[in-house]
């Protein structure tokens, strides 16, 4: 069974120097606030035409980010629509959902976090994989069977890394950690791709 979140078709990779446990090595030069009209700022200042220059910045969340803050930056910058197959339909369902009291008690808020994960059997392999999942006061949990309109306006909060070795769920070690902007955005497209097309998404894995 697939850990929540992970894309397995496109997350599996080389261990590279975008995994940084230790986000005081980050420049604040690197860094742009997320906001929650769905604006996305540099510096104090609001970056415009040319948002893929900023795919591999650290991100930050205005405090109240939420879901639909998500989506309105989608909206901001269209550019960014193209980064996923699934985000036309996503959108589409978004609009269609109430403009606000979006968030009917799924969780207390949204979590999206990295697991490192070694795996020794049946080969020994390394996996680094993005997450999307609802918290509540028993953890973290799913939210690919939860419709949309109960996730929008739950708050957005970034989470730490996870070290997993050889599938021990007690000793899991977690690190603080950052996220880069098209982390983010790919990972949520992952995880909202299952409210579009399950199907599809069944395919992927």
């Amino acid at each position: 069974m697939s850990p929540p979140g992970r894309n397995q078709g496109q997350t599996e990779h080389i261990f590279d120097n975008r995994y940084n446990p230790t986000p005081k090595r980050k420049t604040a030069m690197n860094a742009v606030t997320l906001k929650t009209n769905g604006a996305i700022d540099h510096n104090g200042s609001h970056v415009k035409s040319d948002i893929l220059s900023y795919l591999s910045s650290q991100i930050k969340l205005e405090a109240g980010y939420t879901l639909r803050s998500f989506f309105q930056m989608l909206d901001q910058y269209r550019l960014l629509v193209d980064l996923n197959t699934f985000f036309p339909g996503c959108t589409e369902q978004y609009r269609s959902c109430p403009s606000e009291g979006c968030a009917a008690g799924a969780a207390d808020y949204l979590e999206f976090s990295k697991t490192v994960e070694m795996i020794g059997f049946p080969e020994k392999r390394l996996e680094i994989y993005n997450s999307f999942s609802g918290v509540d006061e028993n953890g973290a949990f799913e939210i690919r069977s939860l419709q949309l309109e109960s996730l929008l306006d739950l708050p957005v909060k970034l989470g730490r890394l996870k070290h997993v070795i050889f599938g021990d769920p007690v000793d899991i070690f977690e690190f603080d950690t950052v996220f880069t902007l098209f982390e983010f955005i790919d990972g949520i497209a992952w995880q909202l791709s299952f409210h579009v097309i399950p199907t599809q998404c069944e395919i992927r894995r």
